[in-house]
């Protein structure tokens, strides 16, 4: 069995700055981590991401280049070993933490979670039904299939407005529908959004229903809009936001906070469990961004180099 001192679940940002900085401090570190699919590498939510303008020094990015970058940092210390593999479970025994993933075991003297988020699903009928087939969860990864056509934004928020964006690079027409009388964006994309021709904003709206043959046909709503309740569209993009991902660290008797976010120190990124830290979106920092993630799993890093000095952990 292969042991490790410290062992990251999450190769996003936060996962992968982690990585790299507990081989800087010269522990012996590998990550977990699997891709978000649709043939996109690992790295995170960050992967679905258009255009990353905000990272300092990177002027402007796609979200897969920039999570190539820092993986291709990471993996330039040999200390580090990136795994594809998903953990299936996480135990304490002794001074250590056994680590199961879905093809073997290993041990680890101290554990990072940067588990990230994963999206809400829409939970209207037909959703389920139609995933794939006209119901879509990422515009980068679907948008070019939908050229000229015309498709539905489900949501209020930034991503819903960056989907919208996206998506109107290819389609004929685009909706945003949102359930609120407002939508909430970063400034710079709001307005980005309200002048674009392509979109058009529907309020205080909810779907009710994705229908259709062998593809998504219309969408149904729960009031009319323009003396109708029924969209006739090619396709629906979901962005309602998303929820941590942190049954394994709950699992493990670490404490989480009324939205499941992992609860930490935030001058250290220290859980209620010794030996083990959290960062990025699953950690409970109400401001969530690319930087704040790196920053968190860097001290995350610092933080185990310093527990793991003061004691002599044998597995």
């Amino acid at each position: 069995m292969e042991i490790y001192d410290f062992a990251v679940i999450g190769a996003g940002g936060a996962g992968l700055a982690g990585a790299m900085y507990g081989a800087r401090l010269g522990l012996k570190t590998v990550v977990f981590g699997v891709s978000n699919g649709a043939g996109l590498p690992i790295g995170g939510l960050i992967t679905t991401a258009h255009i990353v303008d905000n990272y300092p020094g990177i002027r402007n990015i796609t979200g897969v280049e920039i999570a190539k970058k820092i993986e291709d940092h990471a993996k330039s210390y040999d200390l580090v070993t990136i795994k594809q593999e998903k953990v299936e479970d996480i135990s304490k025994s002794k001074n250590c933490f056994n680590i199961k993933t879905s093809k073997q075991k290993y041990q680890a003297r101290a554990i990072l979670f940067a588990t990230g988020r994963k999206l809400k699903k829409l939970g209207v009928k037909g959703a389920v039904k139609f995933e794939m087939k006209g119901v879509s969860y990422c515009a980068l990864c679907d948008a070019p299939l939908y050229r000229d056509k015309i498709v539905a934004v489900i949501g209020g928020g930034d991503a819903a407005v960056v989907e919208a964006l996206i998506l109107a690079e290819y389609v004929k027409k685009a909706y945003v529908i949102y359930r609120g009388d407002k939508i909430n964006a970063e400034l710079i994309n709001l307005k980005k959004l309200k002048s674009n021709k392509k979109i058009e904003i529907i309020t205080n709206t909810n779907i009710i229903e994705v229908d259709g043959k062998d593809h998504v046909t219309r969408i149904i709503l729960d009031k009319p809009y323009k003396g109708k309740k029924v969209l006739e569209i090619d396709g629906v993009y979901v962005a309602i936001g998303s929820e941590s991902i942190s049954g394994l660290a709950k699992s493990l008797g670490i404490k989480l906070n009324s939205k499941k976010e992992i609860k930490i120190d935030h001058k250290t990124s220290k859980t209620n469990v010794p030996g083990v830290y959290a960062a990025g979106d699953a950690a409970d920092k109400p401001f969530k961004q690319l930087i704040t993630g790196v920053a968190e799993g860097v001290t995350a890093a610092h933080s185990a180099y310093e527990y793991l000095s003061e004691k002599n952990l044998e597995c």
